[in-house]
């Protein structure tokens, strides 16, 4: 019988409340795995085990997409036998990876120590007869393919070379953060990088209508519907910042619109993280990269903001970030060509090195709290 086997990551270093993270991560693969048939789930010495329970389960597709769940190291799809070196040898000579493989060497894992062979003896067994029945040549140091066989408590576990897992914690183990996400490559893999640390994810997205199109609001919620695969179900919050910016543009020093902007977003996606419980924000800022992102517009930007900023990419290059969005599966969305909130009403000019004095007294040229008062009341929300 073929199932998924998985391996749990740094939740193994856990101490006492390891069952807590164990059982998110769980009830996440469940969730994930539905789709694709009846699976039972188990888990066992720090491995958990996707059984198929129907013959119409499409373990290919629950496959790609428990590689997508926080918290496992790796996978792999592995065929489950007896505990006995003979029927081992049969289904290793059946693995298809094996019938185009140069190479190989076979790696054993003995979990079950009353098993009689020893690990060497297991390799030295069903090695011997994978290349005398197949005649593929061993290679130890730089094999074309390996096989893995695993003697766990219930029974034996034969699969070759497993895929790397996502890695990370549970979603939701951490707390709660709000996403401050936009159309662009950095802020949902900022996203997905805290995610990953455990954190559930509250997107909000500022649309700036008439200016930004319908098109860049879809945009962005495809952006969270990738992430969701990931982090699970989702609301995205839209709020208009459109009468913000028209006031900011109207009263205030071009020179400092951005950072304004970008405080006034503080202050609003701070009152949607009291409303829901959320613990910080996330922002997808890069040391640098931009006018808004020199440390001095940084620091003047977070004052406004009573919960700690999390800026997971301050320290990556663009590069760096796009690849990661590749993986992630947002970077062909993230660079199509429609306008965001950030780029409506951009200075030519704008101050890199702002002075908070200069900037809270730009702030009383305008009524900012009641722009951001009645722009709360007016949030759409949307499940993703």
């Amino acid at each position: 019988m073929e199932i998924i086997l998985l391996k749990m990551g740094e939740m193994v270093l856990k101490g006492l409340n390891r069952s807590r993270f164990e059982a998110s991560l769980l009830s996440r693969l469940r969730e994930v795995l539905s789709p694709f048939g009846n699976f039972e789930v188990s888990s066992r010495q720090s491995a958990v085990y996707a059984v198929p329970k129907d013959p119409g389960c499409d373990v290919g597709g629950a496959f790609a997409a428990a590689g997508k769940v926080f918290g496992f190291s790796a996978l792999a799809r592995a065929v489950r036998c007896g505990k006995d070196i003979r029927e081992l040898q049969e289904q290793a000579l059946l693995l298809p990876q094996l019938k185009t493989a140069r190479s190989f060497k076979v790696e054993a894992r003995r979990a079950d120590k009353r098993f009689p062979m020893t690990s060497p003896q297991i390799c030295a067994e069903l090695g011997g007869c994978i290349h005398e029945k197949l005649g593929i040549l061993v290679d130890v140091h730089t094999p074309g393919e390996v096989v893995w066989v695993e003697i766990r408590e219930t029974a034996a576990y034969l699969h070759t070379r497993p895929a790397e897992g996502a890695g990370g914690l549970p979603p939701g183990t951490a707390g709660k953060a709000v996403l401050l996400l936009s159309g662009g490559i950095d802020s949902p893999v900022a996203g997905w990088r805290m995610a990953r640390r455990g954190l559930s994810l509250l997107p909000v997205h500022f649309e700036s209508y008439p200016y930004t199109s319908p098109e860049a609001k879809e945009k962005v919620l495809t952006l969270a519907r990738i992430l969701a695969e990931w982090c699970g179900h989702m609301t995205v919050r839209v709020i208009s910042f459109t009468g913000i910016q028209e006031a900011i543009r109207k009263h205030c020093p071009g020179d400092l619109a951005t950072v304004l902007t970008r405080r006034s977003m503080c202050r609003v996606a701070n009152a949607v993280a009291r409303r829901n419980g959320a613990g910080a924000l996330i922002t997808g800022d890069s040391l640098g990269q931009v006018a808004s992102q020199t440390l001095e517009a940084l620091a003047v930007t977070e004052e406004a903001s009573v919960l700690p900023v999390l800026r997971p990419l301050v320290g990556a290059d663009k590069e760096e970030v796009s690849r990661e969005a590749r993986r992630v599966g947002t970077f062909e969305t993230s660079i199509l060509p429609y306008e965001d909130c950030c780029g409506v009403f951009t200075p030519r000019h704008p101050r890199i090195k702002p002075r908070l004095e200069e900037v809270l007294a730009a702030e009383t040229l305008y009524d900012y709290q009641t722009l951001e008062d009645e722009t709360l009341k007016r949030v759409e929300k949307i499940e993703v």
